[in-house]
């Protein structure tokens, strides 16, 4: 079967667990995809344990990177750039120029940021500089952003406290640069019980999908990154925003129920890796005003 495309993936690493690009590409390469992968960092395992070994690259080291591939000619068949936790408005800087760089080769290229600051209950734990760099370089070099309701609010500046307010900045948003916007991990009045709600907008609609919550202890991490990558790879497949939301919602719902069946505290990713592609639930997207 042939390469459904080739994605430039820069973000974290670790060796054990599934965060970053332990957690974007194999999803990628599950639904047929190249992924090129820049590690932003190598760690043992994620900070969430509390402790960790390995180091954390340098933003010239990721540009050496890049320069490799350019000499390789694979730019011009980069069809996205990934990107997820930024260390610092540096290595933010770098990937922005990669994106510069592989929508010259390729002008069809997109770029999906994930533009990871921050989640309510833990605040804001990224660098100082880094939201800035957000909201005035990464955002107009987007096509896509996936934020949860915390970082569409740093983004934007408005309160979201419930649907139509989420709405709201969503299409705010757009406005900033990119063409759509995946709101991940609400739970706004309004929410089902129990439950926890993506939305998708772009300019000729918003939509949302409920999926069950799943009360895991303590909640894993990576399913954000997980989010992202599967979210582009159906937009790189051609499917709209409603259907590739409605794909990412039953893939990471199948993830995070096998997790929980495990009693795991890391995605169980391989485990559940037939519904990455396949996923055994549907849950319908629905259009909301």
């Amino acid at each position: 079967m042939a390469s459904a495309g080739n994605v430039l993936s820069i973000q974290s690493h670790v060796t054990y667990g599934h965060v970053g690009n332990a957690a974007a590409a194999f999803p990628l390469q599950r639904l047929g995809f190249e992924v090129w992968r820049i590690n932003t960092v190598q760690f043992s395992n994620h900070t969430g344990y509390g402790d960790w070994q390995g180091q954390v690259f340098s933003p010239q080291h990721v540009a050496d990177l890049v320069l490799g591939l350019e000499a390789r000619g694979a730019l011009a068949k980069c069809n996205a750039v990934l990107s997820g936790y930024m260390g610092d408005a540096a290595l933010g800087e770098v990937i922005v120029e990669t994106v510069s760089k592989a929508k010259r080769a390729n002008p069809q290229a997109l770029y999906l940021c994930d533009p990871v600051m921050g989640d309510a209950g833990r605040g804001l734990y990224v660098r100082s500089g880094i939201p800035e760099f957000m909201r005035t370089k990464a955002l107009s070099a987007a096509d896509v952003i996936t934020p949860n309701a915390f970082e569409l609010e740093l983004l934007t500046g408005r309160r979201i406290g419930d649907h139509e307010s989420a709405v709201a900045a969503a299409r705010q948003a757009l406005t900033l640069g990119p063409r759509i916007v995946l709101v991940t991990s609400l739970t706004l009045p309004g929410t089902p019980t129990d439950s926890i709600q993506m939305l998708a907008v772009d300019a000729s609609g918003a939509w949302q999908v409920t999926t069950p919550f799943l009360p895991l202890d303590p909640m894993p991490n990576g399913a954000g990154d997980t989010v992202s990558a599967l979210f582009l790879a159906h937009l790189l497949k051609g499917f709209a925003p409603p259907q590739s939301l409605e794909r990412v919602a039953g893939a990471i719902f199948a993830v995070m129920q096998a997790t929980q069946e495990a009693g795991a505290r890391e995605l169980e990713l391989i485990t559940a890796q037939d519904a990455l592609a396949h996923p055994p639930r549907r849950f319908s997207a629905t259009a909301i005003a």
